[in-house]
């Protein structure tokens, strides 16, 4: 155990190094940067109000920064960009509309569900029952997986379970805890697209991880002809996925069945995630079936939704690291992070490079597609990635 110690603490050490000059708090620093360019905050780029999963997922992370350091900045920041989105009497606008059934959108619900802890103000719980009218009237496959979308057509997607379910579990949590059929569904959700996703052993390129989706019907064009999964993995959805497990776990009871078999999926992936990564940089090809392919890539939002995902996996005792390995994999991932993705910018603000714009299902699915896709500096999904991989790493 010293042994694994002293290695963790060197490669605490070595991430460091070359970056003294940097604020000493990457999070920090992050968010700061984020804020200071008035990303996340219920509007888009034009001013207008606008629902975003991107502004969420920063959101969740600004959540944890104040709840770890005090600085009511984040928890200010967090309301102005709910209020933009939510009016005076409960009613979300912003381009919502329940009616497109899209699980994008309740990824700010975590947002709503949150303030009304911490306000009581009716409004928040107004808005978060809007999202839970929307999944009783969500369109689901006959195994019961939620559709993506509505214009989706009997297609779940890895990006799903991290947009729907962990508000799904957390309003269950807090108005209907003995609500026993929600619950039963929520780890329906995991499990089905864990099950319908889950690359066979004896596939070519081998790493017992999970394809961007599936469509249940296997009328997609990219439908497999054996559960009718796409035909890559693609590092974001599968960190969308990473990332839910990790989180919902903190909030179904430990007493649920669901806790236990949400953890035994973690379980499996976890050391899978580790053994994905290249062995030189630490870091995830963007398409992960297509390792060191020409014009394949290190992502860079998927590789912190990993590092976030296994550091507070081992932290909490949710995925067993005896040897500390997965530990280590983490660290080397996020050394290679700070190295080679973040950017001092001359305003003092952090940038961050190589994250992918955008990944769907919507199209063939295929590995030209994933790689066609362009980069966006200071990208949203990327950016708060890194602000979560960056809270579990200054954990350590």
């Amino acid at each position: 155990m010293a042994r694994v110690t002293a290695l963790i603490v060197s490669f605490l050490l070595a991430a460091a190094t070359g970056a003294s000059a940097r604020p000493s708090s990457y999070a920090v620093w992050a968010a700061d940067s984020a804020i200071k360019r008035g990303q996340g905050n219920g509007l888009d780029s034009t001013g207008k109000a606008s629902v975003s999963y991107e502004h969420g997922e920063l959101q969740w992370g600004l959540r944890l920064l104040y709840e770890k350091t005090g600085n009511k900045t984040y928890y200010n920041y967090i309301v102005t960009g709910a209020n933009n989105i939510v009016y005076d009497n409960g009613t979300v606008h912003g381009g919502y509309t329940l009616t497109d059934f899209s699980l994008d959108p309740i990824r700010t619900g975590p947002t709503f569900l949150y303030l009304y802890q911490q306000t009581k103000q009716t409004k928040w719980k107004t808005a978060a029952d809007t999202y839970r009218k929307q999944l009783d009237g969500h369109p689901r496959t006959t195994e019961g997986q939620f559709w993506h979308k509505l214009r989706y057509f009997n297609q779940g997607w890895l990006d799903g379970i991290y947009m729907g379910d962990i508000f799904y579990a957390q309003y269950t949590k807090d108005f209907q805890v003995t609500n026993t059929s929600a619950w039963v569904d929520i780890t329906s959700q995991f499990n089905l697209i864990y099950k319908n996703t889950l690359q066979a052993s004896g596939s070519s390129n081998y790493t017992g991880l999970l394809y961007h989706g599936y469509d249940f019907s296997h009328t997609a064009v990219w439908a497999s002809s054996d559960r009718g999964h796409s035909p890559e993995i693609w590092d974001r959805a599968l960190g969308w996925y990473a990332m839910a497990l990790v989180d919902v776990l903190d909030i179904i009871p430990s007493s649920n069945t669901g806790h236990s078999t949400i953890i035994n999926i973690l379980r499996t992936l976890a050391p899978r995630i580790r053994d994905a990564a290249d062995p030189n940089t630490g870091v995830w090809w963007l398409v992960m079936t297509q390792p060191g392919r020409a014009k394949n890539y290190f992502e860079s939002s998927g590789s912190a939704m990993f590092v976030y995902s296994l550091l507070k996996g081992v932290r909490l005792g949710y995925v067993q690291d005896p040897d500390g390995s997965i530990v280590k994999a983490a660290v080397k991932a996020y050394k290679y992070m700070v190295s080679n993705w973040v950017v001092t910018n001359s305003d003092g603000t952090m940038g961050w490079t190589n994250t992918v714009e955008v990944g769907s299902l919507s199209g063939n699915g295929t590995f030209d597609y994933y790689v066609s896709v362009g980069t966006i500096l200071n990208d949203l999904k990327g950016l708060s990635a890194f602000l979560l991989a960056s809270i579990e790493y200054e954990n350590l």
